[in-house]
């Protein structure tokens, strides 16, 4: 790149994203169907086990949403790939909305049905989940230039962990306080926030295409994208496997009551710990871009997020498992801003829907399949064991990644932001 070049980029990427009206927008659709989702994850968990006293009801809810994302996830991304992408999100929020309704006229008897018809709602919300990771996604590299992609993708994250926060709290909040149906009308109203912001958004879209690939071909080629770009695959695939073996959190009410010797006020402040640490890197990193040696930090990221769990798991003193805690979350935020922007640097626009549906199928439902694998092996050889093993595991997979993917180990941003698309592959 020119002297004049990379100076231009330079101070471009100096700029505030938040300056950009297309980029606050896409935030506000991003928060909105968050607390959104959230909201009603929260109110009809709680439904459900009022209504069945059941625990493994409320295991049946994660599975209601999950299946439909899986079955939806790789369509919704060729549909994003292939339509206008602002009207498209519309859509999403519409849809997003009318789950929370349909749970609102359940409650207060306007529908007469049982418990089974809760869970058809929620395969609605699996469905239209689909959508909303694509769309965000392919509008980000529309309404931000390429060397904003780093502060935009921290800003992102905040935007993501601070909603992963709220909502619970937003949500049981208005469960307290007035019932499940003013929850569900209160989601309602976040998701057709979603709409609004998307219905003001000053926005290009890619030009149509006139002849489009058939769609299993069209589908079949960004997975052939994926897994044949080293660093775009290796950031996804870390990303994925510290979620999986990682996930002590979900452990956290038995390490509570069996180990810690901690109140019930103590598992909120566990399961916030990561999402706070994950919102502070997220603030610093916005304002202290990551360039050189992201491969590097990238790995270390991830071995120090193992190291963490290790040390949660092996702690007996309440606030230093919450350290812990909070320091996985710093180094999980690390993991996901870089995982974040090198799946903006990395892919081209035509194929940002496809590759972003991948990208979910990676991690959507990582924290479930992490969730059931933590609570398996804590059966198999007990709790502290569980998660050691799985701190050890992480380690083991970061190291591994550094060993066969150099081209992620060498990664430096500014070559992507500067260099063609493709940039990684192994043709």
């Amino acid at each position: 790149m020119s002297a004049p070049a990379q100076a231009a980029a330079d101070d471009s990427s100096r700029a505030a994203p938040l300056r950009n009206p297309g980029f606050r927008r896409l935030l506000a659709y991003r928060i909105c169907s968050i607390l959104s989702y959230q909201v009603v994850a929260v109110t009809v968990g709680w439904q459900v086990y009022e209504l069945t006293r059941n625990p493994w009801m409320l295991g049946l809810i994660g599975l209601a949403e999950l299946l439909p994302y899986f079955c939806v996830a790789p369509f919704a991304g060729y549909l994003v790939d292939n339509l206008p992408r602002r009207r498209l999100g519309m859509a999403a929020g519409l849809g997003l909305a009318l789950t929370p309704v349909l749970l609102a006229l359940l409650t207060i008897g306007v529908i007469d049905a049982g418990v089974w018809a809760i869970y058809a709602a929620v395969v609605l919300t699996g469905m239209v989940r689909a959508f909303l990771g694509p769309v965000y996604n392919a509008l980000f590299a529309r309404v931000l230039p390429r060397a904003q992609f780093v502060r935009g993708a921290s800003l992102g994250s905040i935007v993501f962990q601070s909603a992963l926060v709220l909502g619970p709290a937003i949500g049981g909040v208005l469960v307290g306080w007035s019932g499940t149906a003013s929850a569900y009308v209160a989601a309602a109203v976040l998701a057709l926030g979603v709409v609004v912001a998307l219905a003001g958004m000053q926005v290009t879209e890619p030009a149509p295409v006139l002849q489009r690939a058939p769609i299993f071909s069209s589908i079949a080629e960004g997975a052939r994208f994926v897994f044949g770009h080293q660093i775009l695959l290796g950031a996804l695939a870390l990303d994925m496997f510290a979620v999986l073996f990682g996930g002590a959190i979900s452990l956290a009410p038995a390490f509570i009551h069996d180990i810690l010797d901690y109140g019930p006020e103590g598992l909120g402040i566990l399961r916030g710990a990561p999402a706070l640490g994950a919102v502070a890197v997220g603030v610093w990193l916005a304002r202290n871009p990551i360039q050189r040696n992201a491969g590097r930090i990238l790995l270390v990221a991830v071995a120090c997020f193992g190291l963490c769990i290790i040390g949660f798991g092996l702690s007996r003193v309440f606030w230093l498992s919450a350290f812990f805690l909070l320091l996985s979350g710093v180094c999980d935020g690390v993991s996901v801003v870089m995982r974040s922007t090198i799946l903006q640097l990395a892919t081209p626009d035509e194929m940002r829907g496809r590759v972003s549906s991948i990208n979910g199928l990676f991690v959507g439902s990582s924290n479930e399949l992490g969730a059931f694998y933590a609570g398996s092996m804590a059966r198999l050889l007990g709790l502290v064991p569980a998660v050691v093993l799985g701190g050890c595991v992480t380690i083991s997979i970061a190291l591994a990644a550094a060993w066969r993917a150099p081209r992620l180990r060498r990664l430096d941003l500014r070559e992507l932001q500067a260099g063609p698309l493709a940039r990684g592959r192994d043709d």
